[in-house]
């Protein structure tokens, strides 16, 4: 009997090892991808002049990174010349000059978000004890495109769409 069980457990044992296990998602590729650190570029190391910490000054360029998003378009092969620091490229002007034609609201930004959540408030559901699910989007629900239909209305009034993916 004892013999029996060590025979059955030691053919699971080998029908398990052969089996070969399931690739998860995660695997299915076979190899293991790029290293993200051979792939950023590093400027080498310098030694200050000074051991001294310098003050902090708010708003200022980062002394270790200067210029990040010039140092990022290099990277992935742009022309840095293209970033201009708080103006506008001139390929945008005149689409800046056509959106700002009737004025600029200087804190439009703060004032949205305090519409906004006046209007969540008002919309959203109150939950039992005041936590919980995030009902931005039933709060919107009455503003919001269904896109195939948009794109339905469209095709009928013979617009030229660009294709859709399936529903």
């Amino acid at each position: 009997m004892f013999g029996k069980a060590i025979l059955a457990l030691t053919a699971c044992l080998v029908l398990t090892a052969c089996g070969g296990g399931d690739r998860g998602l995660r695997t299915l590729s076979g190899t293991e991808g790029p290293d993200e650190f051979s792939v950023q570029p590093a400027r080498p190391l310098e030694l200050p002049t000074d051991a001294s910490l310098a003050a902090p000054t708010p708003g200022a360029a980062n002394r270790t990174d200067a210029s990040p998003r010039a140092d990022a378009i290099a990277a992935l092969g742009g022309n840095p010349a293209a970033v201009s620091r708080g103006g506008v490229p001139s390929s945008d002007s005149a689409l800046v000059a056509r959106a700002s034609r009737y004025g600029v609201t200087p804190g439009i930004r703060s004032e949205l978000a305090a519409a906004d959540e006046q209007f969540r408030k008002r919309r959203g559901r109150v939950s039992l004890f005041g936590f919980g699910r995030d009902r931005y989007f039933k709060a919107y629900a009455r503003q919001s495109l269904d896109a195939y239909a948009e794109l339905q209305r469209f095709r009928n009034l013979g617009v030229r769409t660009p294709t859709a993916p399936p529903q």
